[in-house]
């Protein structure tokens, strides 16, 4: 009797290739679901903040360690608002990311979370204090006493920028913190859900500029009120827009600048009844 090899090579080749093919419908599942969404190409995947950086200083023994970060740098109105946290290293929210990824509503509900179970402060630097000190040092100051407002004083500061504070303890900068330290990001949303909070009672003191809506930055529906209305006792002075606006709405109100370098003619007389020295000692 003759034998079909090939038929028998098939049988022997067939449970090759059904792993062959189970391999390649999982891997090309495994592309579809990693695959950007029509219409959305080049996403880049974002890894949520961690607490690798906390969990290192504990494990030396460096413990309570707190995170800080400040909202409301740019806004045209309102004051900064600062805020530093200690989060429970056993009950940390889910959820936790840098605020600015986050909705209103994933905001607020973490929010109540952090407050829930972590050690919490808050200060505000009033406009005032911003156009007295600039913004900068606003900001600082107000990071600061936040970390000294905590119920417990910290060992150790992350704090989110490039500036690092005047504590006690040691403090450590990390730009772009609020989505790599989640003792930052976590300080980040009380920032700002704290700010939004502040600008919509002011925008309740201060109807028709928006407050409420756009929570005092530079849109150009808040440009627009500026223009119509003029600053209110809750923007910051020397901020551009504001000082174009209070310099047609107050004109009063702008001290002239002087020209440095403007030539001034100067009339001098001289005495000729003076006798100069020529010999003396200048």
């Amino acid at each position: 009797m003759i034998r079909d090899k090939s038929a028998t090579k098939s049988a022997k080749d067939a449970p090759k290739k059904a792993a062959a093919n189970k391999a390649a419908s999982a891997k090309a599942a495994a592309a579809k679901a990693t695959a950007a969404p029509a219409g959305k190409k080049g996403i880049i995947a974002v890894t949520p903040p961690s607490f690798r950086r906390e969990r290192a200083l504990i494990k030396r023994g460096v413990w309570p360690v707190a995170g800080c970060d400040e909202a409301g740098r740019g806004p045209l109105a309102g004051p900064v608002v600062a805020a530093a946290v200690i989060l429970d290293p056993n009950r940390i929210p889910r959820g936790i990311d840098d605020s600015k990824r986050l909705t209103a509503e994933e905001r607020e509900r973490l929010f109540d979370k952090i407050c829930a179970t972590a050690q919490v402060s808050v200060v505000v630097a009033s406009p005032a204090r911003i156009d007295r000190d600039n913004i900068l040092r606003a900001s600082l100051w107000a990071l600061k006493r936040a970390v000294v407002a905590l119920p417990e004083t910290p060992r150790h500061v992350f704090v989110d920028g490039r500036d690092r504070l005047d504590t006690e303890c040691d403090c450590e900068a990390v730009i772009g913190g609020d989505g790599i330290v989640v003792s930052i990001a976590a300080a980040s949303i009380i920032a700002k859900v704290t700010r939004d909070r502040l600008m919509c009672a002011l925008a309740q003191d201060c109807p028709g500029y928006g407050f409420e809506q756009h929570k005092g930055y530079a849109v150009p529906e808040h440009l627009d009120a500026l223009d119509r209305l003029g600053p209110s006792v809750h923007h910051r002075r020397f901020f551009a827009p504001v000082a174009a606006a209070r310099a047609k709405h107050m004109p009063w109100t702008v001290e002239p600048v002087q020209d440095l370098f403007a030539v001034t003619e100067v009339e001098v007389q001289v005495d000729a009844s003076v006798e100069i020295d020529a010999s003396a000692n200048l």
